[in-house]
Order: structure tokens, then sequence, then C-alpha cells
């Protein structure tokens, strides 16, 4: 099941699927994973404006997604950034790509344009996923990060939403859950 994230409910599962993805490898450059406190914090602030789904099994939460604003100028304002981590258990069981299924028109019903997918490389399994869902490649930002021990590049996915036209409506604040 896909639902939208409860904050309280949710910040802790979300930050223990998080913290392998710091800890144990490159996928994340984060160098610390965040508690459920700051998890929390981040949520607050994501949906403000945001979506944040959560994907559950039995009850449990097994994975999330979000988007977040992609940079701060205001001409970026139609473009967000996607992201979607998925608990080690679950994973090849399509739980990332039914949480993307559900992100993308809420995406689409506030009016942004273009979702950007940032993907520290090599991640078959993730490009894999982005292009399977019509993410074409736009770039890669090469030896951008250090982490564990190595120079990482990171390669960039984008989706148009959209179509891009030359009297954007503005985004409108995220459905209420």
């Amino acid at each position: 099941m896909i639902r939208a994230a409860e904050i309280e409910r949710d910040a802790a599962a979300c930050a223990a699927i998080y913290a392998p993805y710091v800890v144990e490898g490159p996928t994340s450059f984060e160098e610390t994973a965040p508690g459920a406190a700051e998890m929390a914090e981040r949520m607050r602030r994501t949906t403000a404006t945001h979506p944040w789904l959560v994907a559950e099994d039995g009850g449990q939460v097994v994975g999330y997604a979000y988007a977040s604003p992609h940079r701060e100028r205001a001409a970026y304002r139609w473009a967000v950034d996607v992201t979607v981590y998925v608990d080690p258990a679950h994973h090849r069981r399509g739980i990332g790509r039914q949480l993307y299924e559900h992100l993308c028109p809420l995406l689409r019903q506030q009016r942004f344009h273009v979702a950007c997918a940032g993907i520290t490389l090599p991640n078959d399994a993730s490009v894999r996923l982005h292009e399977s869902l019509g993410f074409k490649q736009i770039g890669v930002y090469r030896n951008i990060g250090f982490k564990a021990a190595s120079w990482r590049d990171v390669g960039w996915w984008q989706l148009q939403l959209l179509p891009a036209n030359n009297e954007p409506q503005e985004p409108l604040p995220p459905s209420p859950a």
C-alpha cells in the first residue's frame, strides 16, 4: 500500500530504511545517518511544499519516496528532485516503481514540469528503475563526492512531467493527505 507519510508515525521507519544507504556504502553522500527526530524535521520541511510517500507491507513501512525543490532560484520553481529508498530486504519487488508511479501524478497535479534524479554511480538497479519510468540521462558530475574511500560520480536523470510552454502556471501546494 502506498500512502502519504505521517511524520510522527513514519519518521523512525524512514530513518531506519535510509541508514544503510548512508553507513554501508556510497549511495548517500551523508556521513552520519539521521535519527528519527532529524528525519521528522526533514519530513516537516519537505511536506510543507512537496509530497512524501511511504510504502507499507503488512503494516510495516518498507520504502519511501519524496520530492523537493531542485534549486533555490525562482526560475527553477517548476523543477523538483525526486528520491526513493527501499528497505534492502524488500528490493526487487517493484516497491520503488510503485512509489514513483504514485509520486509523479501528484507532482503533475502541483504543476511541476520536470523531475530530476541524482544517482551515485555505479548503481545499475537505480538507473534501470529510473529509465524504465521514462527518465532520460542528462549528464554526469565526475568525481563530485568522496565516499567509501573513492571519488564518486553522480549521474543525473530527468523526467518531463508536463509539457514546457511559454506561460507555465505557478506550482500549487501539495494536496491534503
